[in-house]
């Protein structure tokens, strides 16, 4: 008896989390991608065919019939949408490999810190996530606007003769991802650099080994799993991000969150901005899925 109680409670950790993401992830996606192979209409919903279940399988099949792809062709002859993805992939692997080089030297400080000094390092990357994100991206006009908190300072410093112009620019753009992202980053590196055997570096040391050759060696390679997981955490929300390109970039950014936006509220156009979000879906999770494809191969290898 209780060993069948134990095997339906494994049976129910596993069953929770398929269900949730059953219930919050697939079932969405598949509405999604069905309004993604329809027409648009000027009716509520703004597209057609809407399946009426009261028909039966019969009323279902023939809504089924009358779906098209024209969305998704329509995608890759506008070049609109073509440079929308290019510049969101752009934008979002400058500012991951910009959070990398800001975040690595935070993670390692932290885990070289004394113990009794991680805890308040740790909070105090974890404490912008206690004011809301909005007001943060806000504070940013702030600081980087001609007349903001930055153009002073430097006027102060004598360091330049005229405002700089960085709001609305996609430097704005690259500050405000780096910055809003950068503790998904850290966190990860320095989790992973926080179980590190640091004996290793010793050893390396005492064996002739630089500690710069020692650090690329040995530490950055152990630390290679928070690097991947941080990268991940920054890259993918970053390509379909809008807030942050709306407020920072100004009306000449072109991103791919910012043109899903337009086609679902301004245009109306629901058909569209579905296969939009379908597309941009697919762009992230394929090369995700054939990396963990490749690291399980690796694990199996031993490498």
């Amino acid at each position: 008896m209780n060993r069948l109680l134990a095997a339906l409670a494994s049976r129910l950790v596993i069953v929770v989390p398929y269900l949730w993401l059953l219930v919050f992830f697939l079932v969405p996606f598949v509405i999604v991608f069905k309004i993604s192979l329809s027409f648009t209409a000027l009716a509520m919903p703004p597209y057609t065919p809407v399946f009426d279940l009261q028909q039966g399988l019969s009323g279902l099949m023939a809504a089924l019939g009358e779906l098209t792809v024209e969305n998704y062709l329509w995608l890759f002859q506008d070049q609109l949408y073509v440079n929308a993805y290019l510049s969101s992939l752009w934008i979002a692997a400058v500012s991951t490999v910009l959070a990398l080089l800001v975040g690595y030297p935070l993670a390692y400080g932290m885990a070289r810190a004394p113990e009794s000094v991680r805890p308040v390092l740790l909070m105090l990357v974890i404490l912008p996530f206690w004011t809301s994100f909005l007001i943060r991206v806000y504070a940013w006009i702030g600081i980087l606007k001609p007349e903001g908190l930055l153009n002073q300072f430097l006027f102060f410093l004598g360091a330049i003769d005229e405002p700089l112009i960085i709001l609305n620019t996609n430097t704005a753009i690259y500050i405000g991802i780096v910055y809003s992202y950068l503790p998904f980053m850290v966190l990860p590196i320095y989790a992973t650099l926080e179980r590190m055997d640091h004996s290793l570096v010793e050893a390396a040391q005492d064996l002739g080994c630089p500690p710069v050759t020692a650090f690329w060696k040995v530490t950055f390679p152990l630390s290679m799993p928070g690097v991947v997981a941080g990268s991940m955490l920054v890259f993918i929300p970053a390509v379909g991000e809008f807030v942050i390109p709306d407020l920072l970039g100004g009306s000449r950014t072109l991103m791919i969150g910012k043109t899903l936006w337009q086609e679902f509220f301004s245009n109306r156009d629901w058909p569209v901005a579905s296969a939009v979000a379908v597309i941009l879906l697919v762009i992230l999770i394929v090369p995700i899925m054939l990396f963990q494809r490749a690291q399980a191969r690796a694990q199996e290898k031993g490498l």
